[in-house]
Order: structure tokens, then sequence, then C-alpha cells
């Protein structure tokens, strides 16, 4: 791919694919439709408490970007990096939960270098798999992480600063390009669906897209547009449901059929909506009851932070202020006001504000360190 013919021009990617619905939403009242295991019987958070389940997440604490752990419930948490000299961000739980991978910046600026890497749940055996890359994922059976190299040499925090995407075999150390490598461009937030046929992912200002969340064949040259609006998207473990984000303040969750030809998004069946706070990094628990999220206000970062970039503050290695994960049941269906909603349809997990974002669930195990 030739880099002297593109011209690069940026735009916050959910920002510039939301316009008139998003505009609306201070001035709409919504209400809290639909019934699900958060609106009667048990609260949510002692459900969450009782399923056994983790969650890793990025959080700035002491002038350093780490990874933590944290029960469901919020409780026990754990910082699993503990490494002042290096910012850990964007962790990727294995399927088994066994091992994690996350980036890594070192340096500042334009001098930054991003890696990825990857380590036991518990924080042992850690070692680097790749330099100047980002988005790590899993392919469903644990033994390949995919990624997406960057796209230039000097360093940008925009999360689709990539072009390509390629694959680490854990066994072999070997890296093979997808054998459509040459066409993906300006990719970012990738994942292995389930079933191994496809990768979703969404692509800004690339690949003759504007803006779109696309199904990319994982053994072929197939690109399918999903035609729904917005970024991030994330496939429910069952293969069976998708969340994203349509904008900056809502998330959205739907059926998906990826066994169909070609696959194919149902009607939104959850919404959830905040018309004061931006929502991001929607993911699904183990057994796709649940879905994380961050939360929090609006900015650009502060860069006089070390480790961290001038951009909008959903992107990884940007300073979020006020932004904690929080968790919803994903039974129940309708619209949730995220301000209006009680504490048995909406659990904060972290309450610091330390730029708490990108949440990943895994099932606690016996070695993992935690403390249930």
């Amino acid at each position: 791919m030739s880099h002297n013919v593109r011209p690069f021009r940026w735009t916050a990617p959910c920002r510039a694919a939301r316009r008139l619905p998003a505009l609306r939403l201070a001035v709409i009242p919504f209400l809290l439709l639909g019934s699900g295991p958060g609106r009667t019987g048990e609260p949510l958070r002692r459900e969450l408490r009782d399923s056994g389940f983790r969650l890793a997440y990025e959080c700035y604490v002491d002038g350093n970007w780490e990874i933590f752990v944290v029960n469901a419930d919020g409780s026990s948490r754990i910082n699993l990096t503990r490494t002042p000299d290096q910012h850990e961000h964007y962790p990727q739980v294995a399927p088994d939960g066994a091992r994690l991978c996350f980036s890594v910046d070192t340096g500042e600026g334009r001098e930054a270098v991003r890696s990825l890497w990857v380590m036991d749940i518990d924080g042992g055996r850690r070692r680097k798999i790749a330099d100047h890359a980002r988005e790590p994922f899993w392919r469903r059976d644990g033994r390949v992480i995919g990624f997406l190299p960057q796209e230039y040499p000097k360093f940008n925090v925009i999360d689709f600063y990539t072009t390509g995407m390629s694959f680490y075999d854990l066994a072999t150390g070997q890296v093979t390009p997808h054998p459509n490598s040459a066409n993906l461009h300006h990719l970012y937030n990738p994942s292995f669906a389930p079933n191994g046929k496809w990768i979703v992912s969404t692509v800004h200002a690339g690949m003759g897209f504007d803006h779109a969340i696309l199904a990319i064949a994982a053994d072929g040259d197939r690109i399918v547009n999903l035609n729904i609006p917005g970024c991030r998207p994330c496939l429910s473990p069952d293969g069976r449901q998708i969340a994203w984000g349509p904008g900056d303040h809502e998330i959205a969750l739907a059926s998906i059929d990826l066994e169909s030809d070609p696959p194919t998004v149902g009607p939104r069946r959850l919404r959830l909506h905040d018309a004061t706070n931006e929502t991001y990094h929607v993911d699904w628990s183990p057994d796709s009851r649940y879905v994380s999220f961050s939360r929090g206000p609006a900015s650009k970062g502060d860069p006089n932070k070390p480790g961290t970039f001038l951009s909008a503050c959903e992107i990884v290695g940007v300073y979020a202020a006020g932004w904690d994960l929080y968790a919803v049941s994903a039974e129940r269906s309708g619209t949730l006001d995220l301000n209006q909603a009680t504490e048995a349809e909406l659990v904060r997990l972290t309450s610091d504000g330390r730029s708490n974002k990108e949440s990943a669930w895994f099932r606690a195990g016996p070695d993992d360190g935690g403390g249930r």
C-alpha cells in the first residue's frame, strides 16, 4: 500500500458518525422500558457477586496506566501490573480466562512506541509479542492473537491509525498476515466471531468507507457492511448478539446471525442511554447475561499527565477524568435511561473516576490471584 496518495485528516470516530439523533438526546425524555432480572427480584449487584465472574480493565493511578482486575460486583480490586516505567492498557482476556493480552506504551509524544504483550491472568509470565501494533484480540481457541499493525513509524494516538491485520501464534511465536491484509486499512476494535468465520471491526476513513461496522472474513477477502451506525462492536460469547455504540451517549444491543449469508443484525433490543455522560467500551459477560461499559464526561484528556495524549477521551492512551465502569443486565429490553436507573438496574463497579475504561470479563478460577 502506498502511503503517499492517501491524505490524512482526523475526526473522532463515533463523533463523525453521529448526527441528529445524538443532538436530540438532551431534550427527549426516555422511559425505563421492558423487564428482566435487573427490574424485579434480587438486586443486580448480588447477582454479579454470585456469578463467579471478574473483569480486567485499564486505570490511570499515580501517574501511570495500569491493568486492574475486580470481581463482577466491584469488590476485591487488584493491580496486576505495577510498572511505573511502562503504561499498560486495553486488556483482552483469553476465552478460557487463563491469560490476557494488552498494549504497552513506552516513551512520550510522537516518539512513543506501542507494543503488544501477553501474560497469565495473575500477572505472571509476561512477554512481548509485537512492536508498533495495537488492539489485540483472541481467536476463540485461545491459540492465536490477532492485532493491527501501526500505520506509520511515528506514533499517533487515534484508534484507527492502523494498516493491515496480523496473527500471532502463541505456540510458535510466528506472525502471519491476514490473507487480505493489504486491503485492510483504518480498522479498530476488532474481535473474532465465536464461529471463527468472521472478524467484526469498525473502519473509519478507509477501505472505501467513511465510517462503518464490518464483518471481515477471517480466512478470505470477503467484507460485509453490517449496516449499523457507530463503532466499537462486541460480540456475545454465545455468538447470537452484538453490542456497540451508535453514538457518544448510547450503547445498543441486538441479535446477530453470523451463519446467514451475509451476516445480518436484527432490530435494537436494548438501548442504554445517557444524555449527560458519554458511554463506551461495551463488553459481555462469559454467559452473555450482562454487559459492562465505561461512562463519564466528555473531554480531550490531560496531556500533562505522563503517558497520556490529547484526543477524544474514549481513545486508548487518553486520560478520561471521571470515567468509571458500570454493569447492567443484558436480558432486559427497551430503553434504560442511565441517569434514572435504580441500583437494581445499574451497578457501578468503580468509583474513583481515574480513567477506568476497556473492561474485559472472564470467569474467575482458583489460581487467578482473585479475592472472592
